[in-house]
């Protein structure tokens, strides 16, 4: 299998592409410009395609107008960045072949990343962190692989010190503007005084929880199939599951409801069930989202897009 190594030119990546050169086997490198740090973006892509040309290695790189996409669409750089990235990725797996992109996400990305879904709110499955292998945000038919979530950073930095290997550094992982940027400089230093090994628990403790969250998902598959109707969602037969709560939330998470809302709809379901027959009724009562509108009727719940 030939593979897509993304390649910014930073330490992790740097050490996913010397690690994999010298292992051995087919892969060729993307990189990404972008041009949101000026002429240290345009250096960034002269060392990697100059790493990548003394070894006779294939390298894509693509400049893309980050700034202008996330203005227009009305999102983070970070977030605008990341989609442009993904899209190039698979659509350079599709049409050169490659079958999987492999990232340079280690242990202690996954474990700012849980930090990350804990203070924004997240279900159980944020707890999961990221997975050594599933598919491209956007692309479920291209497979991501990232082999290095068993290593923390600071073996990766002793191992190319060792090696004498280069990298470049980008100047933006000090800007705490960046909220990960902030865990990463102000937060985890305290962790890491606590508990040295907090990194390796917590990336432990992902496993589990991701063990867990499969057996809840198993539960929640295995009754969904009487719950969502043409019509709605009986409100009778969700009521009448020792794990409704759990249940309702899987069935609306991906309408955007903020988390006052949902607990409202939730308040609201858990009144009618415990309230003498007759006393609380659901008819008038609707809960909106940017997406999505929810109401009641005949006993049902109706979820409907908003136009």
């Amino acid at each position: 299998m030939t593979r897509l190594l993304a390649v910014s030119g930073g330490i992790d990546s740097m050490f996913l592409l010397e690690r994999s050169f010298r292992e051995g086997g087919d892969f060729a490198v993307a990189h990404c410009n972008f041009q949101l740090r000026g002429a240290e973006s345009d250096e960034d892509e002269a060392f990697v395609r100059a790493w990548c040309g003394q070894r006779q290695v294939r390298c894509f790189t693509r400049r893309f107008e980050t700034a202008e996409k996330a203005r227009r669409e009305g999102i983070s750089l970070e977030m605008a960045a990341r989609s442009l990235r993904y899209d190039w990725f698979a659509a350079l797996c599709r049409t050169a072949g490659f079958g999987a992109v492999v990232t340079a996400h280690n242990a202690d990305d996954n474990a700012e990343t849980l930090l990350l879904h804990l203070l924004r709110g997240c279900g159980s499955r944020g707890w999961r962190g990221m997975a050594a292998e599933s598919t491209v945000p956007g692309h479920p038919d291209i497979r991501l692989l990232r082999p290095l979530l068993g290593w923390e950073r600071a073996d990766i930095r002793a191992w190319m010190e060792a090696e004498g290997c280069r990298w470049r550094e980008d100047s933006s992982n000090g800007d705490e503007h960046f909220l990960r940027n902030k865990l990463r400089h102000q937060v985890l230093p305290v962790f890491r005084e606590l508990n040295p090994a907090f990194v390796r628990t917590l990336n432990a403790d992902m496993a589990h929880l991701a063990q867990a969250d499969d057996i809840a998902d198993a539960y929640f598959q295995s009754v969904k199939p009487a719950l969502v109707q043409a019509d709605g969602i009986p409100v009778h037969a969700l009521l009448a599951l020792a794990h409704w709560p759990y249940v309702l939330w899987r069935l609306v998470e991906d309408c955007r409801l903020n988390p006052e809302t949902f607990d409202k709809l939730l308040a609201l379901l858990q009144k009618y069930r415990t309230a003498p027959r007759g006393t609380v009724t659901l008819g008038s009562k609707q809960f909106q989202s940017p997406t999505h509108l929810l109401y009641f009727k005949r006993k049902k719940l109706i979820i409907s897009k908003v136009p």
